[in-house]
């Protein structure tokens, strides 16, 4: 992943200087001057340092400060990360303003070059029926990142974004824009219509399983696959209904033999290894989803699940279906390992089976992640 100074650094912002400057809003001083106060600072904080900078130079009225953002639309050079900032400064100053349709038309001409996904939210929180009015319109736009906006703008769990809480609460008000969506030409467009039913997923299962089944029940060729994605967080929790749905019967008939550990002591960098095998002994074709929950040890001794895809497959009766998996245990920013005994157990349609023990060393001297 790219890091902060990769990503918006001094050249980011004396480019960024010169494409306000040419568009009106010379000598654009604050701009030319922010490259620098961004060392050391983290990425959230060079955007926000940005955007001051950005509100400082061009003009205090909407009208004209859009006039300048627009002219900076026809300049080659206004292109990539550095036009994130000015993102955030064109909600800032319409909020401001209470210039409201205006902005968020603004937004949807610059997210082409940038989303501007995290840029919406802001009126969403202000005023969710009248912003929903607008990304309803962004669901016919000719542009596929216009209409992707409406989409995961209007994700109640948007990562690295602030929640929609009114739409953790209730989904609802957003589901026309996903029907609208969800038969969409284009791919990016449907994976945002899937991460955004996962999002619902999170806090309203009932509700993401009965909007997925009536896609189901009008679909285009690409929607089992957008539902199955939408579906995958209530895939690995073992939700019967979601399951059901997909064709998945938890109450399948298999034979399960493993996880068979092939490596029971593991050092921290290296891989756990482990076998498998599953035979369907049911009547009938069996619709399998398995996947592999690794158990970590907690510092407090206890253990924490974590549940990983291993495949998904259909078995003939009597067929088998054996495979050997490679678990990384690496340090990793988003988790810190501990040593000790931790577990390993395949799950098969949301139904968990045993699990086998192994060992994570680390050295003393190991930093963690």
């Amino acid at each position: 992943m790219p890091t902060a100074d990769e990503l918006i650094n001094p050249r980011t912002t004396d480019l960024l200087a010169s494409v306000m400057a040419a568009g009106g809003a010379a000598p654009a001083t604050a701009l030319r001057g922010c490259g620098a106060l961004l060392e050391d600072l983290a990425f959230s904080r060079r955007v926000t340092a940005v955007k001051e900078a950005v509100l400082a130079d061009l003009p205090d009225a909407y009208p004209a400060f859009a006039d300048v953002v627009h002219a900076a639309l026809r300049q080659p050079e206004f292109t990539g990360w550095m036009t994130f900032p000015v993102n955030a400064a064109v909600t800032e100053r319409a909020l401001a303003s209470d210039v409201f349709e205006p902005g968020l038309d603004l937004l949807a001409t610059l997210t082409p070059l940038l989303t501007a996904e995290m840029a919406v939210r802001p009126f969403l929180s202000a005023d969710p029926p009248r912003a929903l009015e607008r990304a309803m319109l962004w669901t016919r736009h000719p542009d596929p990142h216009v209409r992707r906006l409406a989409s995961e703008g209007t994700r109640p769990r948007l990562p690295w974004a602030s929640r929609l809480t009114a739409f953790v609460a209730d989904p609802t008000p957003a589901l026309p824009i996903l029907d609208a969506l969800y038969r969409d030409p284009s791919e990016y467009v449907r994976r945002s219509v899937a991460n955004h039913l996962n999002d619902i997923s999170h806090d309203h299962p009932g509700t993401a399983v009965t909007t997925a089944a009536r896609w189901l029940a009008e679909p285009a060729p690409t929607t089992p696959a957008l539902v199955r994605h939408g579906l995958r967080t209530l895939v690995k929790a073992g939700d019967r209904d979601a399951l059901a749905l997909l064709g998945h019967d938890p109450d399948v008939r298999v034979r399960v033999v493993g996880p068979d550990v092939r490596t029971p002591h593991v050092q921290l960098g290296e891989d756990l290894v482990f076998g498998y095998e599953v035979t369907n002994t049911g009547p009938r074709t069996a619709r399998l989803v398995i996947d592999y929950v690794v158990h970590y040890r907690k510092a407090n001794g206890s253990l924490s699940p974590k549940v990983f895809k291993l495949t998904s497959r259909d078995l003939l009766p009597g067929e088998r279906r054996s495979g050997v998996r490679r678990h990384p245990l690496r340090p990793l920013s988003t988790r810190r390992h501990h040593p000790g005994a931790h577990r390993v157990q395949l799950q098969i349609n949301g139904r968990p089976y045993d699990s086998c023990p192994f060992t994570l060393h680390i050295p003393p001297e190991a930093t963690l992640g």
